[in-house]
């Protein structure tokens, strides 16, 4: 809850830091944060050198519009807005997550929430997620 100057002086040098010793260990980085990042992505990702981003939400920042921005140069994780896991109907949480994946073909994508997933999803909702995945493993 602090402004992109505020974030570029004080968290951007330690993240950089910490992918630097992250990649000479051979580990990719995963920056997960929540709300705008903003014109600050691509900043992460360029020259901070973070290789995958989570957490999306639709009114921020909808994941098929991460993907176009990011992919390759940033593997986008998760991204299916939680409120929208929450409300839809199981059938409408298969069909987005088939065309989630179907965005995510070409690599570089990873299907789940756009954040955790909390007691309060929809037993049914959660389970057409997961077999959404199965599905598109199983049946191509």
């Amino acid at each position: 809850m602090v402004g992109y100057d505020t974030l570029r002086r004080y968290v951007k040098p330690i993240h950089a830091k910490i992918v630097q010793i992250a990649h000479q260990a051979g580990l990719p980085v995963i920056l997960h944060s929540c709300g705008s990042l903003g014109p600050l992505l691509d900043e992460w990702i360029d020259e901070v050198g973070v290789d995958a981003k989570h957490s999306f939400e639709d009114g921020i920042l909808p994941v098929a519009q991460a993907y176009q921005q990011c992919w390759p140069r940033a593997a986008i994780l998760g991204g299916y807005d939680l409120n929208r896991l929450c409300h839809d109907t199981p059938k409408e949480v298969y069909a987005h997550c088939r065309e989630l994946i179907e965005m995510g073909r070409q690599g570089g994508y990873a299907l789940g929430s756009g954040n955790s997933i909390p007691d309060y999803v929809p037993a049914d909702n959660y389970l057409a997620m997961l077999n959404a995945a199965r599905d598109a493993r199983l049946n191509p």
